[in-house]
């Protein structure tokens, strides 16, 4: 399975982790990534703390608690690769129900470019494997 198989078709919840450059650390609600044929991700992110964040700090986590009973999901480590200028991808990205107005009020948006560095079950140390195309 590929990392863009496993998100378009499992379900839950994530949350992206980071820390600022002395290590203080913030975590908050993020969807599904986006998620490229060569194996990296983008999340579309606003101007808040987790933002600021990655752009002193590259590394984060991406938590995923997949809907069901138990603890299902996946820990991704991650490592800002970059930022894209794709205003078509951050449009798709965006909540579609927000108004232009409204999405403009929440401030600037960033599509921020990982790689995946190492990818864990949720529970364990036992590593998941996802293939690239």
């Amino acid at each position: 399975m590929t990392l863009n198989d496993y998100f378009t078709h499992t379900r839950g919840t994530g949350i992206l982790s980071t820390a600022d450059s002395r290590g203080k650390v913030t975590s908050a609600i993020y969807a599904r990534p986006t998620v490229f044929a060569d194996g990296t991700l983008t999340f579309l992110m606003r101007e808040r703390l987790s933002y600021k964040n990655i752009c002193t700090n590259p590394h984060a986590t991406y938590l995923f608690i997949e809907t069901g009973a138990g603890y299902q999901g996946t820990r991704l480590y991650l490592k800002k690769i970059g930022e894209m200028d794709d205003p078509q991808l951050a449009q798709q990205m965006t909540r579609s129900s927000l108004t232009p107005e409204q999405d403009q009020e929440k401030g600037p948006k960033h599509l921020v470019r990982f790689q995946v560095e190492k990818s864990l079950q949720l529970i364990g140390a036992a590593e998941r494997r996802f293939n690239n195309p």
